[in-house]
């Protein structure tokens, strides 16, 4: 059955009008997609086979039309039929009483007398009595006051639940539970409250019960326990993209030909042979700049993905080709053994290797790779940036510039690697090594399966999804050998363990429930935090990670659909996001591009008028929270002042792409920003989200309050604002510290 003969079966029958049923409709059929374009993306079903799973998973028609139908307002099962009736009767009886009646004149004196005492005794509120001849209004404005108050629901069972919401005139929620086979664990609880209608009172509730629990630990208590937590404080987020060897401003092209030579250029081919499209590329270039006086700049990137290739390569030493070499670091390498090096040492040996043979077309090669390095960490620190939290694309870049990482740490920032176990491959690839792993059993014997069987696919569909529970020995096995090399890294980043992806794996020699695939995750980053004193960050930052992790990107500005083809697929598309790959060193253009971003999803991602700070009301103090990497701070065309005024109202770490060309194009976008953010959050993020409020009708004007004293006045709009006698410009955002006020105007892009 297709999806669309699914939907309109639901929705046929439904006590609604024409109107109601189409939009239910396209919202179920639109939920309906995502969930298949995710089986089809990230479980490798069929189109057929991933609507045929997303089906059984939604449930028979019949139960689904009946609990719709259970789900609608009153209005729609039992009014809308007679509703008219009694309407008209309603004014029959109204228009006798006002025009026909004969007591009309005697109603009419009592009601102007009763008026008069009213006012006379200085009660003008009662002034209406007997006069309300508005259908229902004593009924919804009187009795029920529905616009007042919430219904707020908390579900016990974290795992294995679904969420529905229909536009039924008002939203409307189909909640379901599924208990998989393979948990013994059949019990399901939840609990009711009523609350004002007030996100401050409903997330202060939900942070009570959690700190009942004992289950709320505070950023301060953190830092207790590793006091590098602390360096958070006030600090912008950066990933910077220096994995390269050589970089292009490295190189005097003019000479590099002549000191190639013909022995090292063949010995060169035949490492690159075996890397495939790139290697082949840059083979091609390396004979055509034989024959050329000049190196075109499409053939410079080339060679420098050959080069950083091969000097990766454990084969990169030929004893026959270096025999002669004078380096003393180099001799004393290759003295202890090519084969008994750590990574850190292997690169330092071949960087010592190709500078032997390039000669003066290099600097020394402690001045390799300087310029997205150490020079942007000088430029950094002189700009006034005292604290950061830097990210790696992967460890093999501090293994490359190992005195980044140490200066890094010199200067106070904190320094991560991204990490992840979350797929693991059977065709190893050196650029994605997290899915690399020494036990090469675990591909086999340590896998997810699904309930027929079939493994679960890795990330995009490469590869397999590894099962946590079996993975804390490789966890220690890579975290002793990227340790051991002496790399300085403070901080870890792991993707997808906060981000709330479990898995039930049905495989018969190790079957895991969801719960227990939390669990196993919770463990593994407590492992790394506790064992290596590391400031722990994840992707996205669930609440049943609070306790385990410091940051979260992705909570912010998540993941933006995956499934529009306009954004991942077509590359002539103006909203298309980029491609993972890059030239070495470069930053790829999935971070890089900026992108405008379509008007049905910048209301649903950005637009602040849809906007609730309900994590930051519960977990301020606890986890500091940014955006995914995919989606950092000018990523967005349009939209980058309008991100920063979010970024101050909701204590939101700007997160950046950086590499030199994009520190000087955007230096001074960046730090009029961090001007005010970074002393704002220094204060903000020690302190609860006590108060959040729209000022406006618009909802484009909204304030947040962080401990007692202070706040921060957001205004959006196009038109000044006047909070409390104090001026808030359009699209600019007011601080108040106590008695002392600050102003960051974002401006019109």
């Amino acid at each position: 059955m297709k999806l669309e003969e699914y939907v309109d079966q639901v929705v046929r029958d439904l006590p609604c009008s024409r109107k109601e049923k189409q939009d239910m409709k396209d919202e179920l059929l639109d939920h309906l997609t995502s969930m298949q374009q995710e089986l089809i993306e990230e479980a490798g079903h069929t189109e057929r086979d991933a609507a045929s799973l997303t089906i059984q998973r939604f449930g028979p028609v019949d139960i689904l039309k009946r609990q719709l139908a259970m789900s609608m307002p009153l209005i729609d099962k039992y009014v809308r039929k007679w509703v008219l009736g009694l309407f008209g009767l309603y004014v029959a009886v109204s228009c006798y009483l006002l025009l026909l009646s004969p007591d009309r004149w005697h109603r009419r004196a009592f009601t102007l007398d009763w008026k008069a005492r009213m006012l006379q005794y200085g009660a003008a509120e009662y002034t209406h009595i007997f006069q309300n001849t508005l259908p229902m209004r004593t009924l919804f404005d009187y009795v029920l006051h529905f616009e007042h108050y919430s219904v707020y629901t908390i579900a016990y069972n974290l795992l294995g639940n679904i969420a529905l919401f229909v536009p039924l005139g008002a939203i409307s929620m189909q909640f379901t539970h599924e208990f998989p086979s393979i948990n013994p664990d059949k019990s399901y609880s939840f609990r009711l409250y009523v609350t004002d209608n007030d996100p401050v009172q409903i997330a202060g509730l939900y942070k009570q019960i959690i700190q009942n629990q004992g289950e709320f630990t505070t950023l301060a208590q953190k830092a207790a326990v590793n006091p590098n937590v602390e360096k958070l404080y006030g600090a912008p987020h950066f990933y910077i993209w220096n994995k390269t060897f050589l970089a292009e401003d490295d190189v005097k092209w003019a000479m590099l030909a002549k000191k190639l030579g013909k022995d090292f250029t063949n010995w060169l081919v035949k490492l690159l042979a075996d890397n495939k499209e790139d290697g082949q590329e840059s083979i091609a270039q390396l004979s055509e700049i034989m024959k050329q006086d000049y190196v075109a700049a499409y053939q410079r990137k080339a060679i420098l993905n050959g080069f950083n290739y091969a000097l990766r390569s454990r084969d990169f030493y030929n004893p026959q080709l270096f025999a002669g070499i004078a380096d003393s670091k180099a001799k004393a390498l290759i003295a202890k053994g090519v084969g008994q090096l750590n990574e850190v040492e292997l690169y330092e040996l071949n960087k010592r290797l190709l500078k032997s043979v390039l000669q003066d077309a290099v600097p020394a090669v402690e001045q390799w790779g300087d310029t997205d390095s150490l020079k942007l960490l000088q430029k950094m620190q002189q700009a006034g940036i005292a604290r950061a939290w830097i990210g790696l694309p992967d460890w093999t870049a501090a293994y490359m510039k190992p005195a980044f990482i140490g200066q890094a740490n010199d200067a106070g920032y904190l320094i991560a690697t991204y990490d992840s176990y979350h797929s693991i491959h059977k065709e190893e690839n050196p650029d994605w090594n997290t899915a690399i792993f020494a036990d090469k059993s675990l591909y086999e014997n340590a896998t997810i399966a699904k309930k027929n069987g079939e493994k679960k696919g890795g990330f995009l569909q490469r590869g397999r999804l590894l099962n946590p529970t079996l993975s804390l020995p490789s966890v220690k096995q890579r975290m002793s050998e990227i340790m051991g090399t002496g790399v300085r890294f403070n901080s870890w980043f792991i993707d997808v363990d906060a981000a709330g992806e479990f898995h039930d794996d049905y495989s018969a020699e190790h079957a895991t429930t969801q719960k227990q695939d939390m669990q196993a995750k919770l463990a593994r980053m407590n492992y790394i935090r506790d064992e290596w004193d590391m400031v722990i960050g994840s992707e996205t930052g669930n609440d049943f990670a609070s306790g385990s992790i410091a940051y979260a990107h992705g909570i912010e500005t998540p993941v933006i659909r995956w499934s529009d083809p306009d954004m991942r697929q077509n590359k002539t598309s103006p909203y298309y996001v980029g491609g993972y790959w890059s030239p070495a060193g470069e930053i790829p253009e999935r971070y890089a591009k900026q992108v405008p971003l379509k008007d049905e999803y910048r209301h649903v991602y950005l637009d602040p008028a849809y906007s609730l700070p309900l994590f930051k009301l519960v977990y301020n103090e606890s986890v500091i929270t940014s955006h995914h990497w995919e989606w950092d701070s000018l990523k967005i065309k349009g939209e980058v002042g309008t991100r920063m005024l979010g970024e101050l109202l909701y204590n939101v770490p700007p997160l950046y792409h950086l590499d030199n060309r994009v520190w000087e194009s955007n230096k001074e976008t960046i730090m009029r920003h961090l001007q005010v953010w970074t002393p704002f959050h220094q204060k903000a993020v020690q302190r609860p989200m006590t108060d959040f409020a729209v000022l406006t009708k618009d909802r484009l004007v909204q304030t947040a309050v962080y401990g007692q004293d202070l706040q921060v006045i957001a205004n959006y709009s196009s038109k000044d604002f006047t909070y409390e006698n104090k001026l808030v410009k359009a699209k600019s955002a007011l601080i108040i510290d106590g008695s002392v006020t600050r102003t960051f105007q974002a401006g019109v892009e």
